[in-house]
C-alpha cells in the first residue's frame, strides 16, 4: 500500500514537472483605425480553433487598443477581430515550441464604408501591401515552378527588376543588401540568398529602405539608408536542411560548379558554400569592407557626412571585382551561422569567406579630345592584362539585451587579402592626323593588405517614454604594403608632321606603398520628448584619424639593381584628422503625417606631414585646415491610406576637397596624364532632394510607384585640364568655379496591374536622368575656356507577364530610349541619339518534365553626331532541362549561352568635346551540360531547443 502510494505521488509530481517544462502560448497585439491610427478600445478578440472554429479564447481591447491572451495551447488557430462599423479582421496564426507567442503588432482595421476601397483580410489578402515605406508582397500571390529560387520569384515582383548576372533594381534604385528574416546572409554577396534560398521557403518580400541602428533605435530618421530586401520565410520552412549541388562541363573550357547546403533549426542557420567556375555567373565580387570605407578614408559613422579621402594607389592594384570586361576564373567558399537563444536576448550572426579571381582582360580603346573645330587630339591604345587577388574574411555580430530597456551589439570584420597585377599597353596621340608622340609601357604589382574593425553599439531607454540614450563607438586598422615596377618608353615626333623622333623618354623604376591607418570614431545620442508627437535628437561625435603613407621611387644603379632614391617621386605623408560634431533633429508625428528636420556641424581639422629624403637630410611640408560642416536635413511623410504613402527628404552636406586635389602625391604612372594640386581649393555645397510615391489598389491589383531626385552643387571643384598640343601630353588640376551649379536630376513612374479575365500582368515604366556639369579645357593654341556639358536621356518601357503553372510562363519588356547631349565648347556637334532596348524571358512545360527556357536582351543605341556609327546586340540563351523523380529535383540541362555570339564587349562615351569607345574581349558563345540536384527536407524533424 505504502509503496503504491508513494508511486502515486511520484507520478503526480513528474505530471506537475512536465506542466511547469511547457511552455507558455499566447497572443498580443493592438488594435487601430487602419488611417487615422485611432485606438479602438473594447475590440472583441476571440482566439479559434483553426481545426473547427470554436471558441478557444476570447477578451476585449484595453483603452489604449492593446489585448493579450494566455493559457493557449500548442497549435493551429485563427485571430477574429471585431468592432462596430470596422471590417471584420481574420488571420491565421499557429504556435508551437519554436514560436510560443504570436505578436500580431499594430493590427489596423478599415471602416466598413472604405470597404469598397481597400480590404484587409490577412491569410486572403492582396499581393501587395504598404506599411510606411515598406512595401510587402505576399509570396503566396505569385506563382513559381518546383525548385525555383528567391530570384525568380523576384522578377515577378512589381517594380523589381533582376537582370541575367542577379543585380537587383527597385524603384530605380540598386539594391546592394538582401536580408534573411531580418538577417545578413553571407553579409555582402546579395546573390547568395537570391540564387539559392529556395521560392517555396518565402511567406513575405519586403522592399524598404534600411536605416542605420542608430535611427531603427530612436525612429527618428538620419538620413543614413540603404534599398533593401528582406526575406521573410514562413515559419513551417525553418526545420530541416536543403541546398543544391551542380557541375556543368561546356565548349571552349568552359566550366561552372557549385555546391550549397544550409541547415536550420529554429532560430538556428547554418550555411556553407563552394563554387569554381570561368563562366562568369557565380562567385563574382564580394567587398572588403562595408563599414569604414577605403584605406585612407573616414566617415563619422551613423550620423555623419564628413568625408576625407587620401591620396591614391600609384600601383593600379587590382579592386577584386568583375565587371562583365575580360575572361574570369572564380573560386569562392563561405561559412554562415546565426542564431538567438535564451529567449531571444542574445544572438550572433557570423560568417567566413575566402575566394580567388582571376581576371585576363585584352583590351583597345580610342578617344578624342576636340579642343576647337580644327583641332583635335586623338588617342589609340590596346592594353592586356592580368589580374588576380586572393582574399579571406570573416565578420561576426553579437546582441545582447542587457535589461527590458538597454541593448548591446557588438560586431567586429577582418580582412586579408593578396592582389597581383601585370598590365602592358601601347598607345599613339595624334593632333588631327599627325603623330605626335606613342607609348609602351609595363606595369606590375603585388599587394598585401590587412583589413580590421570593430564597434559596439549600446542603447538605454530611459524612465520617460520616449526618453533614450545610445552611445556607438567604432575602431579600425588598415595595412597594405605593395611593390612593383613600372617601365615606360615615350617616343616624342617632330611637330612638321614628319614622323621623325623629335625626342624620347624611358622611365625603369621600382616602386614601394607602404600605407597605413587608424581611425576612432564615437558617437552619443539622446532623445527628449518635448511635447505629444515631438521629440528632440541630440548627438554629439568625436572622430580621430591617424594614417601614413610612404611611398618610395628607385632607378637603376647597375642593371636589375633598383636602390637610387628618386626624391621627387618619393614621400612619407602622415595625416592627423579630427573632427568634432553636434547635432539636433527634431521629429514631429501627428497622425498620418511624420515630419523630421534638423542640422549637424562639424568642426574639422587635419594636419598633413610630408617628409622626404632630400640630399641625404630631411625637410617637412606642413599643410593645416581646419573646415567647419553643416549638414542640413528634412524629411516627411504622409501615409495617406494603409496601402499607400507619399515621402519627401532633403540633405545637405559639405563637401571638402581631397587630399589629393589639395597636395596630392606626384604619381608617374602614366607620363602622358599628370595631376597637379590646389593647396587654395574651398569646400563645396551639396542639396539633395528626393520624392517617393507608392500606392496599391487591392481589389484592381493596381500597384503605382513614383520617384524623382535633384542634385544641385554650389562653389563646385571642377576640374582644368591643360593639354599639350606639341606633346599630347595632359596635366589636371582643380578649381572652384564660384557662380556656377552643376546638376544631376532622375525620376521615374511604374504602374502596373493584373488583367483578371486573361490573368496577364501588364506595366510600364518611364525614367529620366541628366546632369550639367562644368570644366576648364585649357591649350597652348586657344587658351583656358570654360566648357558647360550637358545630358539627359529619357526611356520608357512596356511590360506584359502571365504565368500558368506546370504549362508555360512568359514575360516581355520594351521601349525606346532618346539622349541629348551638348557641350558649350562644340555647338555644332551635339551627342543626341535613340535607341531601344528589350528583354524578355519564356518557359513551357513539355510532357516527361521537360522544360524549354529562353531569355534574350537586345540593344540598339543610333548613331549621333559624335560618333556615325550604330550600335546593335542582341545577347540571347536557350536551355532545355530533363527532370526526374516526383519532386524534379535532379535536372540534367543543356545550356546555350550567347547563342548568335554578338558579345562584343564594346562600349561608348561622349560628352561633345570628348568621345571614347573601348572593346574588350568577353565571355561569348559557348553550351554547357549540366547536372542539377536540389535537395530539400524542411518542416520535419525535432524543434530547435530554446
Amino acid at each position: 500500500m505504502k509503496v503504491t502510494i508513494m508511486a502515486l505521488v511520484l507520478y503526480l509530481c513528474s505530471l506537475t514537472a512536465l506542466a511547469q517544462q511547457s511552455p507558455p502560448y499566447s497572443v498580443k497585439g493592438a488594435a487601430i483605425d487602419s488611417v487615422v491610427n485611432a485606438k479602438l478600445t473594447n475590440a472583441s478578440i476571440s482566439v479559434l480553433n483553426a481545426k473547427d472554429s470554436t471558441l478557444a479564447k476570447f477578451t476585449r481591447a484595453k483603452a489604449d487598443g492593446t489585448f493579450s491572451i494566455t493559457g493557449l495551447k500548442k497549435g493551429k488557430f485563427i485571430l477574429l477581430m471585431t468592432y462596430p462599423g470596422y471590417a471584420d479582421y481574420v488571420e491565421q496564426f499557429s504556435l508551437d515550441s519554436v514560436k510560443t507567442t504570436h505578436n500580431f503588432g499594430r493590427v489596423t482595421m478599415d471602416l466598413k464604408s472604405r470597404l469598397l476601397k481597400e480590404v484587409i483580410v490577412k491569410g486572403t489578402v492582396a499581393a501587395i501591401k504598404i506599411k510606411g515605406d515598406t512595401t510587402e508582397f505576399n509570396a503566396k500571390a505569385f506563382k513559381i515552378e518546383p525548385n525555383s529560387k528567391v530570384e525568380d520569384l523576384l522578377r515577378q515582383l512589381p517594380g523589381i527588376q533582376v537582370d541575367k548576372d542577379g543585380k537587383i533594381t527597385a524603384q530605380g534604385q540598386s539594391v546592394p543588401k538582401v536580408l534573411v528574416d531580418g538577417e545578413e546572409f553571407f553579409g555582402d554577396d546579395p546573390t547568395l540568398v537570391t540564387k539559392n534560398i529556395r521560392a517555396d521557403m518565402v511567406d513575405k518580400v519586403q522592399l524598404y529602405d534600411k536605416k542605420s541602428d542608430q535611427a531603427t533605435f530612436t525612429g527618428i530618421d538620419d538620413g543614413q539608408k540603404t534599398k533593401t530586401i528582406n526575406i521573410k520565410l514562413k515559419e513551417d520552412k525553418k526545420n530541416g536542411y536543403f541546398g543544391k549541388v551542380n557541375g556543368g562541363a561546356g565548349t571552349d573550357g568552359y566550366y561552372e560548379t557549385q555546391a550549397l547546403f544550409n541547415m536550420f533549426r529554429g532560430k538556428k542557420k547554418f550555411s556553407v558554400y563552394g563554387t569554381i567556375s570561368n563562366t562568369g555567373k557565380t562567385g563574382l565580387g564580394w567587398e572588403d569592407n562595408n563599414r569604414l570605407g577605403t584605406q585612407e578614408g573616414m566617415t563619422f559613422g551613423d550620423n555623419g557626412d564628413i568625408y576625407i579621402t587620401g591620396s591614391g594607389d600609384d600601383l593600379d592594384s587590382f579592386d577584386g571585382q568583375y565587371r562583365n570586361s575580360g575572361l574570369p576564373i572564380a573560386r569562392t567558399g563561405g561559412v554562415h551561422y546565426d542564431a538567438k537563444w535564451n529567449g531571444d536576448k542574445e544572438s550572433i550572426n557570423a560568417n567566413y569567406k575566402i575566394g580567388s579571381l582571376t581576371v585576363d582582360q585584352v583590351q583597345s580603346s580610342l578617344s578624342r579630345n576636340t579642343l576647337s573645330d580644327s583641332l583635335v587630339i586623338g588617342n589609340n591604345s590596346s592594353q592586356t592584362s592580368h589580374n588576380y587577388m586572393f582574399r579571406q574574411k570573416a565578420d561576426a555580430t553579437y546582441n545582447i539585451k542587457l535589461d527590458t530597456t538597454s541593448n548591446l551589439k557588438l560586431s567586429v570584420d577582418g580582412t586579408i587579402k593578396n592582389s597581383q597585377t601585370s598590365t602592358t599597353d601601347k598607345s599613339s596621340s595624334f593632333r588631327n592626323d599627325t603623330l605626335i608622340n606613342d607609348q609602351n609601357r609595363r606595369l606590375n604589382n603585388e599587394l598585401d593588405g590587412k583589413i580590421f574593425n570593430a564597434t559596439a553599439f549600446y542603447t538605454k531607454k530611459l524612465k520617460k517614454p520616449g526618453r533614450t540614450l545610445s552611445v556607438n563607438v567604432t575602431g579600425g586598422i588598415n595595412d597594405s604594403k605593395a611593390n612593383g615596377n613600372l617601365y615606360s618608353q615615350i617616343n616624342y615626333y617632330n611637330k612638321n608632321g614628319s614622323g621623325a623622333v623629335d625626342s624620347a623618354k624611358l622611365i625603369d623604376q621600382y616602386k614601394t606603398n607602404d600605407l597605413r591607418s587608424s581611425k576612432f570614431l564615437t558617437n552619443i545620442t539622446y532623445t527628449e520628448p518635448l511635447a505629444k508627437g515631438l521629440s528632440l535628437v541630440f548627438n554629439y561625435g568625436i572622430s580621430i584619424n591617424n594614417s601614413d603613407a610612404d611611398r618610395k621611387s628607385f632607378s637603376q644603379s647597375a642593371p636589375g639593381r633598383y636602390d637610387v632614391l628618386i626624391d621627387s617621386l618619393s614621400s612619407d605623408y602622415k595625416f592627423n584628422q579630427l573632427s568634432n560634431q553636434v547635432g539636433a533633429i527634431f521629429n514631429l508625428k501627428k497622425g498620418k503625417h511624420n515630419l523630421n528636420f534638423g542640422t549637424r556641424v562639424a568642426d574639422l581639422r587635419f594636419k598633413q606631414v610630408a617628409t622626404f629624403m632630400q640630399n641625404g637630410g630631411v625637410a617637412d611640408n606642413i599643410l593645416e585646415r581646419h573646415f567647419t560642416n553643416w549638414n542640413p536635413q528634412l524629411s516627411y511623410q504622409w501615409r495617406f491610406s494603409s496601402q499607400g504613402s507619399f515621402r519627401f527628404n532633403y540633405n545637405g552636406n559639405q563637401r571638402q576637397p581631397s587630399i589629393d586635389q589639395i597636395q596630392p602625391v606626384r604619381i608617374n604612372n602614366d607620363p602622358l596624364n599628370i595631376t597637379i594640386g590646389n593647396p587654395n581649393l574651398k569646400p563645396s555645397f551639396n542639396h539633395q532632394f528626393n520624392i517617393g510615391f507608392n500606392n496599391y489598389k487591392v481589389l484592381t491589383e493596381q500597384y503605382i510607384s513614383l520617384y524623382s531626385g535633384f542634385t544641385f552643387n554650389q562653389n563646385p571643384i571642377v576640374n582644368n585640364i591643360t593639354t599639350s598640343t606639341t606633346t599630347g601630353k595632359n596635366t589636371i588640376e582643380y578649381e572652384n568655379l564660384p557662380g556656377k551649379s552643376p546638376l544631376n536630376y532622375y525620376g521615374g513612374l511604374y504602374l502596373g496591374r493584373k488583367l483578371g479575365f486573361w490573368g496577364i500582368n501588364i506595366g510600364g515604366n518611364f525614367g529620366f536622368n541628366g546632369q550639367e556639369f562644368y570644366s576648364f579645357k585649357t591649350d597652348d593654341v586657344t587658351g583656358k575656356r570654360l566648357n558647360r556639358t550637358t545630358s539627359n536621356s529619357f526611356n520608357g518601357q512596356l511590360e506584359i507577364s502571365k504565368y500558368v503553372q506546370k504549362k508555360y510562363s512568359f514575360s516581355l519588356a520594351a521601349g525606346p530610349e532618346f539622349t541629348r547631349g551638348q557641350s558649350s565648347l562644340s555647338p555644332n556637334i551635339n551627342n543626341n541619339r535613340y535607341g531601344f532596348t528589350g528583354n524578355g524571358r519564356a518557359s513551357v512545360n513539355l510532357p516527361f518534365k521537360i522544360l524549354i527556357a529562353t531569355d534574350g536582351n537586345y540593344t540598339y543605341t543610333g548613331a549621333a553626331q559624335s560618333f556615325g556609327t550604330d550600335f546593335r546586340q542582341f545577347i540571347w540563351n536557350a536551355s532545355i532541362a530533363k527532370s526526374f523523380f516526383k519532386s524534379e529535383n535532379l535536372k540534367f540541362i543543356v545550356s546555350g549561352n550567347d547563342l548568335l555570339n554578338q558579345n562584343s564587349g564594346f562600349n561608348i562615351n561622349s560628352n561633345g568635346t570628348n568621345y571614347s569607345e573601348t572593346r574588350t574581349n568577353n565571355i561569348r558563345r559557348y553550351f554547357l551540360f549540366t547536372v542539377s540536384w536540389d535537395f530539400n527536407k524542411m518542416g520535419g524533424g525535432a524543434p530547435a531547443k530554446k
